[in-house]
């Protein structure tokens, strides 16, 4: 007898979600397991950073659960959190901290002893260090996502949520994080769900890629089928396009 395939990391079942009596999202059931990284890819207002927000329990489910490394957000968020490490948005990172104690903050509240010290060096190799004792007030757009990751990547946790992290980074930087996120996801340390409007990485980068569409997640596609777009004219980015479309068009 096979072994049984191994839980999700996250698991969303079911879900409704939304704001004062607007519903944006509408029965979404989606998983990411260990060593996967998934893109989420949908128009603007389509949904992801809700999407987001309830599996980071920023926001409550109206239905359904959202269950991380086997806890339920809405039963046991505390547990589920754990699991957890969500990119800080730049525009939310403490404007009076230094990088180091914002660093120092997230540490303690994950009840680390220490920031780790492969954060740092990921933070020498970004070229981050110079500004590691400087108020993040100070900080360019860029060096705050960056921050921001880092923050996400502390206690080492099994599930990785980030939104739009790669907005605003430098070529250079850009390429060492997806090389280093790709890395520890080949490695089996984690799983990533990055809601992105880059193509690019969403083709070359991801394992899986999905759409969300006026709250409904209505296509996927898999590391074969980015394989062949890769060779096909327009890529990703036609193909996308291409369903758009017809969704648009079946709801009209």
């Amino acid at each position: 007898m096979s072994d049984p395939l191994p839980a999700p990391l996250l698991d969303i079942r079911a879900l409704h979600a939304g704001y004062g009596e607007r519903t944006i999202l509408r029965g979404v059931d989606f998983r990411v397991g260990r060593g996967e990284w998934i893109a989420l890819l949908g128009s603007n207002g389509s949904g992801k950073s809700t999407l987001l927000d309830t599996c980071v329990g920023k926001l409550p489910p109206r239905n359904g659960d959202v269950w991380i490394d086997g806890h339920s957000i809405v039963a046991d968020g505390v547990a589920a959190k754990r699991s957890l490490g969500y990119a800080v948005a730049a525009e939310r990172l403490p404007p009076l901290l230094t990088a180091r104690e914002c660093l120092g903050v997230h540490a303690a509240a994950k009840n680390l002893p220490a920031i780790d010290p492969e954060v740092l060096a990921l933070a020498e190799e970004l070229r981050l260090a110079p500004w590691l004792d400087d108020p993040v007030a100070l900080m360019s757009y860029g060096t705050r996502q960056k921050l921001g990751l880092l923050v996400a990547l502390l206690g080492d946790p099994p599930l990785l949520v980030l939104d739009e992290t790669f907005n605003g980074l430098d070529p250079d930087s850009g390429l060492r994080l997806k090389r280093h996120l790709r890395a520890r996801v080949d490695a089996g340390r984690c799983g990533v769900l990055l809601a992105t409007h880059a193509l690019d990485i969403a083709e070359h980068w991801a394992d899986r890629v999905v759409l969300l569409h006026e709250g409904r997640l209505v296509h996927e596609w898999r590391r074969d089928e980015l394989a062949s777009l890769r060779a096909a004219d327009g890529g990703l980015e036609a193909a996308l396009a291409a369903q758009v479309a017809a969704q648009v068009a079946a709801s009209g």
